[in-house]
């Protein structure tokens, strides 16, 4: 019977097998790690690929944008700032001066001003004669005033140096003047004679016609002296004015 041979394994065999030995173990752990969830280092996907790229620096992010506005809005706010221009013209076309718009201003008269006569001491020999507005619209006081003592059937003169340049208007509560020299100085004037009552006529807007109701202003209990030499001057804005001083 042949004796089977035992075969020892050299130093070499030995070393391959270790060799293979570790190769295996190597090949379980990378088996059991992609089991576990780690990528392998497969080809890209689509989505990898879609990453979003950083801005560059100094760039400029696009700005959202912004809804058009509404046009019927902007049509109706265009419509309001046109009312309130238009309003502004009207206020510029009007007058500043109330009193002066057409049919608010009147004539002075009897009938809407007080009137008072005062004789004076300087200058000698003359009577100071106030109206005063006491209506509700400015009223003109036009020309010179018509004096007439009691029943003297003339009319005394104005004096043409005293006419004013304009047409002397009174506001409501002002006053204007006028002035009567009411004897010479020196006794030139004749008919000297004392009058106890007074009636002032106001004119209207043409020289000698009539502006309505006369004024009949108290006198002194003593009356007023006057004789032919009696004139008037032309109705004045101030006192200062009107008596000449």
């Amino acid at each position: 019977m042949t004796a089977l041979r035992t075969i020892r394994p050299t130093r070499t065999t030995r070393r391959l097998a270790g060799a293979a030995a570790v190769a295996l173990t190597a090949l379980a752990l990378t088996a059991c790690q992609n089991g576990t969830g780690l990528k392998d280092g497969g080809a890209a996907t689509a989505s990898d690929s879609a990453t979003v790229s950083p801005t560059p620096t100094g760039a400029t992010s696009p700005a959202p944008s912004t809804p058009a506005p509404d046009s019927t809005k902007t049509g109706t706010g265009t419509g309001k700032g046109s009312g309130s221009g238009s309003g502004t013209g009207e206020a510029k076309g009007g007058s500043s001066d109330p009193a002066a718009a057409a049919g608010n201003r009147v004539l002075c008269n009897g009938s809407n001003t007080e009137v008072t006569v005062q004789p004076v001491a300087r200058p000698l020999n003359h009577m100071l004669i106030s109206v005063k507005n006491t209506g509700s619209k400015s009223c003109d006081l036009t020309y010179y005033p018509v004096l007439r003592f009691d029943e003297m059937q003339w009319a005394p003169a104005p004096r043409q140096e005293t006419h004013p340049q304009a047409v002397v208007s009174l506001a409501p509560g002002q006053s204007g003047h006028a002035a009567a020299m009411l004897a010479a100085a020196d006794g030139s004037g004749e008919g000297g004679t004392t009058g106890q009552k007074l009636t002032i006529a106001f004119q209207g807007r043409t020289p000698n016609s009539s502006g309505g109701a006369s004024a009949t202003p108290s006198l002194p209990a003593k009356g007023i002296y006057y004789d032919s030499s009696l004139t008037v001057t032309y109705w004045q804005q101030n006192i200062e004015d009107a008596l000449g001083s």
